[in-house]
């Protein structure tokens, strides 16, 4: 009885998606002496390759991806001429920067660390109208958040209590641009995207028709 070869004992896949025909293929290309021989081989597999994703093949650089896919699938070894400038190991296999876990507890974490990233740069910015109409935007934009997360209403000056404790009495609304978007606003076009409160009219009609359609 002929041995079985488990996956467990073969050599790892570097990309499985191709499957381990595609890599035995690049393997043999290693063992062709002739270079032209060599060539001509990475070209066939490339061939192979490509009916492997015949949805990307309108893809710009589609051709450009399987040359780089085929060096990696080598480990980076196989000497071939490619259309297209090879890979560096180094850069492909490097790996991304550490990303640093937020340690500041943000006292109204409902404005969003957006409108913190907003209110540091405005502080940067010199006077004049462009800061004015940033400033009223950023409050705006905060009158809005606040609402999302209330759903009920809120006066302008708390907002602007906000602001200034927000930006340490860096910034303060122009008073010719007051007042802010009236809250009824922001209410009425959340409901209207859908994410306001269900009425109870609305869920007794759904409720109704439920029933009707079960007989």
């Amino acid at each position: 009885m002929e041995d079985l070869q488990y996956n467990t004992k073969r050599k790892p896949l570097i990309i499985p998606e191709y499957g381990r025909h595609i890599h035995t293929m690049i393997d043999q290309i290693h063992e062709i002496e002739s270079r032209e021989e060599r060539n001509k081989m990475a070209k066939a597999v490339i061939g192979v390759m490509g009916n492997l994703n015949p949805h990307l093949r309108d893809v710009p650089d589609f051709q450009h991806k399987l040359w780089d896919q085929l060096f990696m699938m080598s480990d980076f070894k196989l000497d071939v001429d490619s259309p297209f400038e090879k890979p560096q190991e180094h850069i492909l296999k490097a790996k991304p920067d550490r990303i640093s876990y937020p340690t500041s507890v943000q006292k109204y974490r409902f404005y969003g660390n957006n409108i913190i990233q907003m209110i540091k740069v405005a502080r940067t910015w010199e006077e004049g109208e462009m800061k004015d109409a940033l400033v009223y935007n950023i409050a705006n934009h905060m009158k809005k958040c606040f609402l999302n997360w209330n759903k009920d209403t809120v006066e302008d000056v708390l907002i602007f209590e906000h602001l200034n404790e927000l930006s340490e009495g860096k910034l303060k609304v122009n008073e010719d641009l007051l007042p802010l978007t009236e809250s009824s606003e922001f209410l009425r076009a959340r409901s209207k995207n859908g994410n306001g409160p269900r009425s109870n009219n609305s869920f007794n009609k759904n409720r109704n028709r439920n029933k009707r359609s079960r007989y």
